[in-house]
């Protein structure tokens, strides 16, 4: 089996329950994902299934989420799944005090995750960390916010704002509500948090564990084209000569245009994916260089 599958992913699952959960329904042992999500969030979650878990590290890294945001707030792991540290009734916060800071939270920002976070610290977790009571540093990051909208306002004693977010990866969306109640002196956690879009994948076409179980059953689940995963790559089509050379790892001399640390998806002549590729400038000419080759025996 090889391709991938959009999964939604069902709040109270980690990431990993999903992929095991997986390897059941398929029975197949080569299975991974991309972008983790925790366990209390919901929605897109790719996972690559075969060889496909070797085109992981080469798809987009753009993501999209909808969250909600708790004002008056704050707890251990800025969402609602951990220990309140403060609760204070603001009922006098307005929406135009959120949209006067809103822009500062545009744009190439720095971030510091969570304490209960699956980074590394010291060559170790951090939720590992914090979970040991240790005290801990946490580096601040940079991270990109590509989009902010406020969807919806809801008033009251501990107000919450819902707000769609697209964001580079790596971006910790528990942070932004965090940062969101510090900048207005009344705290604030995650809520409720949907991912509606991951490496190239969207909520609309995602479907649940439950409905990947009943077209196993009936015969009728058909992993996704990698080629959609990589449509953001530039293409390049080798003829059948060129394709089987390239195929037992040897560079192509070519005619092609460089692209400076960028890898290319690579295909026959009849569309069939190879692998991808990486090209390199010499003094005098460029080369196609396997970089991960998908069919050893062409």
């Amino acid at each position: 089996m090889f391709g991938f599958l959009n999964l939604n992913k069902p709040m109270g699952f980690t990431s990993h329950d999903c992929v095991a959960r997986v390897r059941r329904i398929l029975r197949l042992k080569r299975v991974g994902h991309a972008g983790t999500l925790d366990p209390a969030a919901t929605g897109v979650l790719p996972i690559a299934l075969g060889k496909a878990t070797r085109l992981l590290q080469f798809l987009p890294s753009k993501k999209a989420y909808q969250a909600r945001i708790r004002f008056g707030v704050t707890t251990t792991t800025d969402d609602l799944e951990g220990e309140i540290l403060t609760h204070q009734s603001i009922p006098d916060l307005n929406l135009e005090q959120i949209q006067a800071i809103l822009p500062q939270f545009m744009g190439k920002i720095q971030q510091i995750p969570p304490l209960y976070s699956a980074i590394h610290v010291q060559g170790k977790r951090l939720y590992d960390l914090a979970r040991k009571g240790e005290t801990i540093d946490v580096p601040s990051r940079t991270v990109e916010i590509f989009d902010l909208k406020i969807l919806n306002w809801y008033p009251g004693e501990f107000p919450e704002l819902e707000i769609a977010i697209a964001c580079g990866s790596g971006t910790y969306i528990r942070s932004i509500a965090r940062d969101l109640g510090t900048q207005l002196n009344t705290g604030g956690t995650l809520a409720h948090l949907i991912r509606t879009e991951s490496s190239g994948f969207t909520l609309e076409n995602s479907i649940t564990l439950e409905t990947l179980e009943t077209q196993v059953q009936q015969q009728i689940f058909s992993p996704q084209s990698p080629n959609q995963a990589l449509n953001h790559l530039t293409t390049i089509i080798l003829t059948p000569e060129f394709a089987k050379r390239w195929c037992q790892g040897q560079p192509i001399l070519g005619d092609f245009s460089i692209i400076d640390d960028h890898p290319v998806s690579v295909y026959d002549s009849d569309h069939q994916l190879l692998g991808i590729g990486n090209l390199i400038k010499t003094s005098d000419q460029i080369l196609l260089a396997p970089q991960v080759v998908l069919v050893e025996n062409y």
